[in-house]
C-alpha cells in the first residue's frame, strides 16, 4: 500500500481531498489524567490556587481543536462547527489513593475530511491544561489513554471495540 503523505520522491505532501464529497463529520475522543485522590478533591472543592480547573480545561480543549491544523503537520484546516468537552472526576479510581479525571471531546464539521484529529487534539489540550493548573499540588500526574472513541461521516464509520 503506498504512503498517502509522501510523494513518489519521498517528500511530504498533504492528501488531496478536493474530489471528496462534503458530508457531516463527527468524532469523539477520550483521555484521562491520573492523579492523587487529594488532587481530585481539591479540584471538585474549587480549591486549586489557579482557579476553576474544569472550566479552564474545557476552554483549552475547544481552543486546541480550532488550532489542530497549526499543530499537526499535513492536517487539513477544517471549519469546525462544534466542539464540546466534557470532564468528570473520580477520587477513588484504581485504588483508594488514586484519582482519575476523564476527558471526552466531540467535534463536528461539514467537510471533505474527518474531524478525528480535532477531537483528539481537544482532549490532549484539555488534559494538558488540567496538568498545568494542578502541577503545584501534584507533580506525579500522568496524562494518557488518549484515543478515538468513534467517528462518523465520509466513507467509514468507527466505534472503538467494534473493530
Amino acid at each position: 500500500m503506498p504512503f498517502t503523505h509522501i510523494d513518489e520522491n519521498g517528500r511530504a505532501k498533504m492528501v488531496d481531498v478536493s474530489g471528496k464529497e462534503v458530508t457531516l463529520r463527527r468524532a469523539v475522543a477520550g483521555g484521562e489524567v491520573r492523579c492523587a485522590a487529594e488532587t481530585v478533591r481539591l479540584i471538585l472543592a474549587r480549591e486549586i490556587p489557579k482557579g476553576d480547573v474544569f472550566a479552564a480545561a474545557r476552554i483549552a480543549g475547544i481552543m486546541a481543536a480550532k488550532k489542530t491544523a497549526e499543530i499537526i503537520p499535513l492536517c487539513h484546516s477544517i471549519p469546525v462547527q462544534s466542539v464540546a468537552v466534557e470532564i468528570s472526576a473520580d477520587a477513588s479510581s484504581g485504588g483508594c489513593e488514586n484519582g482519575v479525571i476523564t476527558v471526552t471531546a466531540e467535534a463536528a464539521a461539514e467537510a471533505k475530511t474527518g474531524v478525528e484529529m480535532e477531537a483528539l487534539t481537544a482532549v490532549a489540550g484539555a488534559c494538558l491544561c488540567i496538568y498545568d493548573m494542578c502541577k503545584a499540588v501534584d507533580r506525579g500526574m500522568v496524562v494518557g489513554n488518549i484515543r478515538l472513541l468513534r467517528k462518523s461521516g465520509g466513507r467509514s464509520e468507527y466505534i472503538r471495540g467494534e473493530d
